[in-house]
């Protein structure tokens, strides 16, 4: 009897020591690949750099412009006209255009308004939109939507990432239950083929019944069929944790057999997480990139609601320029010689402007509806996941007692069994209880693992800690 249970924990013994020489991949080292080579990762960057050149494109709008327009014409040894007009022209933030022009035109048959000095006529001057366009136009409305953009984006991009990295957390979650499942049935295992040779020998020498060599050879082949069961299992569960690693240049990279998750990830999950300073009760939600995506895409609709207001004003375009032949003199520019302009237009019923405006406020009143709901969604489900989390804590202590007082069932059943007072058949039984009781114990533990998890990606934590 004493040598038995001597053989049973230098067995359990030799498989702890072959565990702890494999290779341990840890969740942060696991995590810290997922966010640096992970494609989509990748992608949301790529977003942050898109609307980085749609903010270029949208300040390009105020480049200023070099303009050349030149028109001739020859027929029948006749000039009719060679016209040359170059001009540059400088926008700016408010419907203002600052203008510089130089004219030249010869021919026989020019257009008497289009005769200048022989040596050209130069101009300087301004055009300006004095009621629509004024205080905001199409250039000022894409340049403020392009800046809140890139704001949205970013915040669209830690949304995604985040959602990467829950689920990859989640993958990893179900290859460390696997692995504890396993490691349950491998350590039943080594119990069935000790008892199986114990009793098989004990039957040799007629100290125990052929029918309990019987019983113990049913339960060894259990365990083997059911740790086959959990081999394949872990082998999946690893495969699809592998889905989310990848190298630099886009290769994909297998979890190698070698490799273990750690099975004290839940004494370090709040931490890799960064979920164990966060006041879940008092957590401020107007930092939460859901809600700030949305406020931002809201403050680029309330800048296209002023551009179509504004569309409601008539348009009027003022020019004047100061007119000279000898540039090079400053006071040669004066009121004496000009050229204005006047252009004013407006519809009569204005009917795509006022459809314009008013679908420019149902989209903001249906933004308005989304930011409502969505905090409120987060609200219930941070309360949700605050009041899992405290019944997983209750849960996994009442597991524990539970696998501690079917241990000392176990062991008092095996010293009875052993004296001859007791059947293999309640052995067994005892010994299934324990096992159903441990998985149950893996089993809760990994959904608190997975409740955590559910907190990060509620909560839309951005500095996990990764290696």
């Amino acid at each position: 009897m004493r040598l038995f249970l001597i053989a049973i924990t230098i067995l359990i013994s030799a498989c702890a020591t072959a565990q702890d020489s494999k290779s341990v991949m840890t969740l942060s080292e696991y995590l810290g690949y997922v966010k640096r080579f992970h494609p989509i990762v990748k992608q949301a960057n790529l977003i942050i750099n898109e609307s980085e050149a749609n903010l270029m494109k949208a300040r390009g709008a105020f480049d200023p412009k070099l303009e050349v327009d030149y028109d001739r014409k020859k027929f029948k040894n006749s000039e009719y006209y060679d016209k040359l007009n170059t001009s540059f022209k400088i926008p700016t933030w408010y419907g203002v255009e600052l203008k510089g022009n130089f004219e030249e035109h010869t021919g026989d048959f020019l257009n008497p308004e289009d005769t200048v000095p022989l040596d050209g006529l130069y101009s300087v001057g301004v055009s300006v939109s004095v009621a629509r366009g004024l205080l905001i136009n199409k250039r000022m409305a894409m340049l403020k939507q392009a800046k809140l953009f890139i704001n949205q984006v970013e915040a669209d991009r830690q949304l995604l990432v985040n959602n990467i990295l829950y689920e990859a957390t989640i993958s990893y979650l179900n290859w460390l239950q696997a692995y504890n499942e396993k490691r349950v049935f491998e350590d039943f295992l080594a119990n069935a083929e000790m008892r199986f040779r114990g009793i098989k020998k004990s039957y040799e020498v007629g100290e125990r019944p052929a029918i309990d060599t019987l019983e113990a050879r049913i339960t060894l082949n259990n365990r083997k069929f059911n740790l086959e069961k959990s081999r394949i299992k872990f082998i999946k569960a690893a495969l699809e944790s592998s889905n989310y690693l990848w190298l630099g240049d886009n290769i994909p990279i297998e979890i190698n057999e070698g490799s273990v998750p750690n099975t004290h990830t839940f004494e370090t999950i709040d931490t890799i997480l960064n979920t164990s300073s966060l006041d879940v009760e008092n957590v401020d939600l107007a930092t939460h990139p859901k809600l700030l995506s949305l406020d931002y895409k809201f403050q680029g609709l309330t800048i296209e609601k002023r551009l179509k207001l504004n569309n409601l004003l008539p348009k009027i375009d003022l020019q004047y320029n100061f007119l000279s032949e000898s540039p090079d003199i400053a006071r040669s520019f004066n009121t004496a010689s000009y050229k204005s302009g006047l252009n004013i237009s407006f519809p009569l019923f204005l009917r795509k402007e006022r459809g314009d405006l008013k679908l420019a406020r149902l989209k903001m009143q249906d933004v308005q509806f989304e930011i409502q709901s969505t905090r409120v969604t987060l609200r219930n489900k941070i309360k949700a996941i605050r009041q899992e989390l405290e019944s997983f804590i209750l849960q996994n202590d009442f597991t524990n007692i539970i696998v501690d007082d079917y241990n000392t069932l176990l062991a008092a059943e095996e010293r009875k069994f052993f004296l001859g007072e007791s059947s293999l058949f309640l052995v067994n039984t005892r010994e299934s209880k324990l096992i159903d009781a441990k998985l149950k114990a893996i089993s809760v533990q990994n959904e608190f693992l997975k409740a955590k998890a559910s907190l990060f990606n509620v909560l839309a934590v951005s500095n996990a800690e990764m290696n």
